[in-house]
């Protein structure tokens, strides 16, 4: 998407304008020239929304240009016209400008101006959007606004939840902010590996792929012995040579592969430690009792979990349903671990848990969000143990539709614990003894009652991509043995099915009773990322129609045209990329990729804290006694969806890096040789290679591609010879030399062996036009190619 520039619509320079009063944190600036109660021009409005975020909603715009009636509804379809152009995107429950930070932002403090004055940048931020926007801080009286309570003070390092305005000042950051809170406090050091040095000193060896190595003088090394990783500060800068460090801290040791993950922990502030109050906390609670319950220990729900698994928070069961008034329908019951009961508003527990916003998961370890005593005990659906959960029962008719459903707080004890593959070998005629006396009444109705919902999920037609998922497997010193792509079972499809019905009904239950609550919201595509598929899609004669109403079936049919051809996984990874990020969210769009209007994620409060939200807006709402949602958290929901959101993305990236490090430790003693793979990205400074059989991305610098003048087709996703015609595109299956591996950084760099492929027609034409401005130009022999990334 293109991103407008912010003074578009003020060629002159002059300060931007105001309407009404916007609070003590707006600019003074000039009035814009409109007529109260008239719809404004779309200039207008583009430059309300860039001066005013934090009044970008329909209903603020409404009211600050007067507009009621028609004139409303007016508006709304204008403010459609300026998303479907791509002048507008949403975020959250406000429109901001493409490329604009959202009014509520999570920053890290990252630096100082030369005023002294912090300067932060957006947590998380889409490397296709360029440099993440500097955003300076404004540090509040520690009375705090208007002299009430004490403000928020943040320092160097630290991260916040801050409210964003745009700045008064053109000629410093686009932005201020006011701390609305802080999150994280850490210190505002680098990291790396720290390598002994003979004669004393060492070298700092980079863990970030674009990182560089620097000298740590004998005077500065902190007690750091060979192998630890440590926290450092740039000692000094020079014109010449590697700049100097000094070691901080001592974080601990990496010498083995299977603390590589410890590396991905520090380096993004991941909460791993629990305090001893919310230890103390955890040991103390006590089993829950019956009040408010309904007894369900009779009722033979199962947990069906991977074979490795140590909680348990989820369990099903399905019958036939015997109302005559639904023939052929069914009964799916799911119960979920209820977890609102232990961990309570605001105690030790409850703020730990929101600092960490769910498990993070590496090949090696699991940083949990709650105590093992809460995640793997007391809230864990043991088998034949009485554990407490709030479960749902829904109805569904012959043809898969939902027709009714009812939520219960329960004490349960479950039938039976088993692995998704030992239930599929049930269904597939082989039970073994725990199994054969369960298929009948347990299994078999699990799996009809799935062949029903299946109908409902085929008629919805949510996305179905094709993206295996690959995992790695670890010997018992920690280096990989191997990567695999385990089978997609029904027995996967089953729960994942019930466990989607369940969160429907949850955001369903919680809208009639008015309940505030975190959505699970996915928006559609952009438009701009609609038009690099629909241009990419044409190459290969393939449609996308145009407009904004594009649907999750519509990708399905391309992917369904693209199935069983040479362009079947290409085609599953552009549409891919087209795809927005879901979220969470106290406003509600829907769920794009899922094709659902209300969606809330309900199936797993040990792990994710957005779930405890809905569990505890169940237990309040319904009336099911104590742990329900407070008054407080219901005004925070805002700023609550905002953080978990940044930790799942803060998890996901972590989760990355590690297998990345893993991996590139794996193959660091095969440089040299050769390894079939797969274009898996196109730029215009190189290719990313992906290597199926390790679950592993390089990059091949265009610099090593050959003597021709390469050039970049976006349409085609294609690298290709000005002078012979012959490239490289999305997808093409390759040969590769490993030339590099950076084990700390989790990086790759490849040499292209194959030779490229006539590129089609289209290409070239483009390249006979002489449109070298998108392309690039082969780098000279001897410079440095930058390291690869993901």
């Amino acid at each position: 998407m293109s991103r407008i520039p912010r003074d578009r619509t003020n060629p002159a320079g002059k300060r931007p304008g105001k309407i009404g009063r916007t609070g003590k944190d707006a600019p003074a600036v000039e009035p814009l020239n409109i007529v109260h109660g008239a719809l404004p021009s779309r200039e207008v409005i583009l430059r309300f929304i860039a001066d005013h975020p934090q009044k970008a909603s329909k209903r603020e715009l409404a009211k600050a240009f007067g507009l009621k009636g028609d004139s409303r509804v007016e508006l709304k379809h204008l403010l459609q016209e300026l998303e479907q152009e791509g002048m507008l995107q949403k975020s959250r429950k406000s429109l901001i400008r493409p490329g604009a930070l959202p009014p509520v932002t999570v920053l890290d403090i990252t630096t100082r101006d030369k005023d002294g004055d912090l300067i932060g940048r957006p947590a998380e931020w889409p490397e296709e959007q360029g440099v993440a926007p500097a955003v300076a801080i404004r540090q509040q009286s520690p009375a705090g606004r208007q002299g009430k309570g004490k403000a928020p003070v943040a320092g160097l390092g630290d991260r916040i939840l801050a409210k964003i305005f745009p700045a008064v000042d053109r000629g410093g950051p686009a932005y201020t902010a006011r701390i609305i809170k802080v999150i994280d406090r850490r210190r505002g050091a680098s990291m790396g590996v720290f390598r002994t040095a003979p004669g004393g000193g060492g070298r700092l060896l980079p863990i970030e792929r674009r990182g560089e190595e620097m000298v740590i003088d004998p005077d500065f090394t902190g007690g750091a012995a060979d192998g630890d990783l440590v926290e450092i500060e740039i000692a000094r800068l020079g014109r010449f040579g590697l700049p100097r460090a000094k070691v901080l801290s001592v974080v601990g040791s990496v010498g083995s592969e299977k603390a590589i993950s410890m590396i991905a922990i520090h380096a993004h502030g991941i909460p791993h430690i629990f305090p001893p109050a919310v230890m103390a906390e955890a040991e103390a609670a006590k089993p829950a009792t019956m009040s408010h319950r309904e007894d369900w220990r009779d009722v033979p729900l199962i947990t069906i979990d991977p074979a490795d698994a140590k909680d348990h928070d989820d369990a099903v069961y399905a019958e036939l349903d015997p109302s005559p008034d639904n023939p052929g329908g069914v009964i799916v019951t799911v119960a979920i671990a209820d977890v609102s009961w232990y961990v309570r508003p605001n105690s030790p527990l409850d703020r730990e848990a929101l600092k960490r916003g769910n498990s993070v998961y590496f090949p090696d370890r699991v940083v949990p969000m709650l105590p093992e005593r809460i995640s793997n005990d007391l809230c864990s659906l043991k088998e034949g143990v009485d554990r407490p959960a709030l479960a749902v029962r829904m109805r569904f008719s012959g043809e898969g539709r939902k027709i009714g459903h009812t939520f219960h707080r329960i004490m349960m004890k479950s039938a039976a614990k088993l692995s998704y593959q030992q239930a599929q070998a049930a269904i597939d005629g082989n039970p073994d003894d725990k199994t054969g006396p369960m298929l009948e009444p347990i299994l078999k109705p699990l799996w009809h009652a799935y062949e029903v919902m299946k109908r409902g999920r085929d008629r919805r037609q949510p996305l179905e991509l094709d993206m295996p998922e690959r995992k790695i497997l670890l010997k018992p010193d920690g280096t990989v043995d191997r990567v695999f792509v385990p089978p997609r079972l029904d027995a996967h499809k089953l729960i994942e099915e019930m466990m989607i019905q369940a969160n429907v009904a949850a955001a369903e239950t919680l809208e009639k009773k008015r309940q505030a609550l975190v959505y699970r919201i996915h928006d559609g595509p952009t438009l701009a990322k609609q038009e690099v598929l629909r241009e990419f899609l044409a190459t290969l004669g393939i449609s996308l129609a145009k407009g904004g109403n594009v649907r999750a079936n519509s990708f399905n049919g391309i992917l369904a045209k693209a199935e069983g051809t040479a362009h079947q996984t290409m085609v599953n990874e552009m549409v891919l990329r087209s795809q927005s990020q879901a979220i969470y969210s106290p406003e509600n769009i829907g769920h794009f990729g899922l094709n659902l209007m209300k969606y809330a994620h309900f199936t797993s409060p040990i792990r994710r804290y957005a779930d405890l939200i809905v569990h505890r807006a169940l237990v309040g709402s319904l009336g099911f006694g104590e742990g329900g949602i407070t008054p407080d958290e219901e005004a925070a929901l805002d700023d609550i969806a905002a953080e978990i959101s940044t930790f799942e993305r803060r998890a996901m990236a972590a989760e990355r890096e590690t297998i990345d490090r893993l991996i590139a430790h794996h193959l660091s003693t095969r440089v040299g040789e050769e390894f079939a793979g797969r274009v898996s990205g196109v730029t215009k400074s190189g290719l990313f290679i992906a290597l199926p059989d390790y679950g592993a991305d390089g990059f091949v610098p265009i610099s090593t591609l050959g003597s021709d003048y390469f050039i970049y087709d976006e349409a085609h996703q294609a690298l290709s010879g000005e002078r012979t015609g012959l490239g490289y595109r999305l997808g093409d299956s390759v040969t590769v030399k490993l030339a590099e591996a950076i084990p700390l950084a989790g990086a790759l760099r490849f040499e292209m062996l194959s030779e490229g492929r006539e590129m089609p027609t289209a290409v070239r034409s483009f390249h006979k036009a002489g449109r070298r401005d998108r392309g690039q130009v082969r780098k000279k022999p001897g410079t440095r190619p930058p390291r690869g990334r993901r």
